[in-house]
């Protein structure tokens, strides 16, 4: 028996469309190997989010995206979502920051985030709009896409990217440490609902790729505060179901990792069911 899988995309603001576009590209790719029927669809309110057995946060710009989410009432359920059921979800960009334990750099008055990640963000990393650049990513995870050893580059398009700046201890309750911090805002605690998510809360955050070089080069320009010398460009990472990346993949024609966070997405499901 065929089952139907709906993957909801948040659409408050941001690329939303460009990810649903790559992710029907993704579906038609899995095909062959996957039994599962797939809707994509867009999220706006908390009763079109619990419709979803996965979200993608998109990138945007975070600050707009936490407004209206709290505006409307969506907030909440979000948090829900992710730290309480630990549902799949990926955060692109805007998404990552918004998804992250910790971010700094804030504008005034902070911002709200949603949480998942046990991860110190540092918003804006690269620098401003016309400092947005590319580069070629090794991302080693693809192999199981079908590619094997010869995993051609991914282009990874940064455009005001944050960066994973610090992994964060796994602790009960708030990270208080962080919300000492000058200039940081830290996510609201949640605990964990189910067996499964429990389990998941207690998993370390997973490093997936790098961006070598590309802080040091910069390190004349930078505020050397917000710098952490042991975590490097860290521009994806994943911590159970919550799957992170600085850059955008849903502005190329590339549906690799979307092929392959779909099939994060098929395992998270079965394994419920």
């Amino acid at each position: 028996m065929t089952s139907t899988i709906i993957v909801g995309v948040l659409a408050l603001q941001g690329a939303f469309i460009e990810h649903i576009k790559l992710l029907q590209k993704a579906s038609i790719s899995l095909e062959p190997v996957s039994s599962h029927e797939w809707r994509f669809i867009e999220v706006r309110t908390a009763e079109e989010l619990c419709r979803c057995d996965a979200l993608i946060v998109p990138g945007g710009e975070s600050t707009t995206i936490s407004l209206i989410a709290s505006s409307s009432g969506l907030l909440e359920p979000l948090r829900d979502y992710v730290k309480v059921h630990r549902k799949p979800t990926w955060g692109t960009c805007a998404g990552l920051i918004l998804l992250a334990e910790s971010a700094n750099r804030t504008k005034k008055g902070g911002q709200d985030l949603i949480g998942g990640l046990d991860v110190r963000v540092n918003r804006n990393h690269f620098g401003r709009q016309t400092e947005s650049f590319e580069a070629g990513l090794n991302l080693p995870f693809l192999g199981s896409v079908g590619e094997g050893n010869n995993i051609q580059p991914f282009r990874g398009i940064f455009i005001r990217a944050p960066v994973v700046e610090k992994l964060l201890p796994i602790v009960e309750g708030d990270h208080a440490g962080e919300a000492a911090r000058g200039g940081t805002v830290i996510a609201p605690s949640r605990p964990a609902y189910a067996a499964a998510a429990k389990s998941m809360v207690v998993e370390q955050v997973e490093v997936m790729a790098t961006l070598p070089g590309r802080t040091a080069s910069l390190m004349g320009t930078l505020d050397g505060n917000y710098i952490e010398d042991a975590a490097g460009d860290i521009v994806a990472v994943r911590q159970g179901n919550v799957f992170g990346t600085s850059f955008h993949p849903e502005l190329t024609q590339d549906e690799r990792i979307h092929v392959w966070w779909l099939k994060q997405v098929i395992t998270a499901v079965n394994n419920t069911s």
